[in-house]
Order: structure tokens, then sequence, then C-alpha cells
């Protein structure tokens, strides 16, 4: 008998797809379970596919942006969990905020690089509600038309500048 042959499972190889899929199902179940505050899936999103949802959202209370509606695409590659997701604003109201682009790529260090496989859908949605929540004046990044007009459609391409004031 070859060395190694007579372990279970020898020889079979994982599929990062397939830890995607078990990961996003114990996701899917978490956020179902337990959302984020003013967050909802829409479940029509994840019917057909588990790698795509759509977030509809709320603006918190007591922020500059109680009492408005805003929708979050995530989408998940065949190596999530050990990348980012990629997530943007979508449909007809995307929040004017210093580091949100007009066309909804988000400008945040955790959908790029300080994204680690410990966060999760939820991590993500309490960061872009805080975000969002501590915004004192609500404006465009400053070089907003210049970005929408030149970027990748996937705002994981960019590479961002984080600093206090914007992105």
């Amino acid at each position: 008998m070859e060395a190694g042959k007579d372990r279970p499972g020898a020889g079979m190889e994982v599929r990062p797809e397939g830890l995607r899929e078990k990961r996003l199902q114990k996701e899917l179940l978490a956020f179902q379970n337990d959302p984020p505050p003013g967050m909802t899936l829409d479940e029509k999103s994840v019917q057909n596919s588990i790698t795509q949802w759509i977030v509809d959202m709320e603006g918190a209370p007591g922020t500059l942006y109680e009492g408005e509606k805003f929708q979050l695409l995530f989408k998940f590659s065949s190596r999530y969990p050990f990348d980012s997701p990629q997530v943007m604003f979508t449909g007809d109201n995307i929040p004017v905020h210093p580091h949100v682009y007009s066309n909804g790529h988000i400008c945040l260090s955790i959908l790029t690089e300080d994204w680690s496989p410990a966060l999760s859908v939820q991590s993500v949605c309490l960061s872009i509600i805080s975000m969002l929540s501590s915004c004192k004046e609500k404006r465009r990044p400053p070089d907003n038309s210049f970005y929408v007009r030149t970027c990748n459609k996937n705002p994981k391409k960019t590479k961002w500048w984080y600093h206090d004031d914007t992105c």
C-alpha cells in the first residue's frame, strides 16, 4: 500500500470554491439570524447564486443619513474568504460621503489591504454603518469626477491611498 493512501480523505484536494460555499452558507445564516442594525438581505439576490448578495441598508437614526435607504452589492470571488469581497453601493441612491464615490465605490481599508479572513459580511456592514454614521458633512471625495471617469468597474482594482481627510 502506498504511503498516505490509507488515511481518510487521502488524495482528495480541498477546492477553494468548496471553502467559499461553506463559509458563505455559514455567513448567510448568521446574517439572516442576526443582521446588523438597519440592514436586511434581499433574499432574491441569493436564490440563484450565493456568490452575489444585495443588502438593503437604512441610514442610522440620529445621523446625516437617517431616513435614507441604500443598497450594497457584495460579490465573492473564488478566493473568498482569503480575498476580500467586492463591495459597493448600487441602485438609485448612492450616499454622498467623503469616502464614497458617485459610482458607488467605497474607500475603506478593510475592503482591500486591511482585509482578514476573520472578517465577515456582518463586520463589513458594521464598518460601513460606522463610516456613514461618523460623517459630519455630506460631500463627495475631492477627486470624484476624475476617479469615476477613469476607474476600473471593479473597485478592488483601485490602488487606494488611505488618509484621514479623504481617500
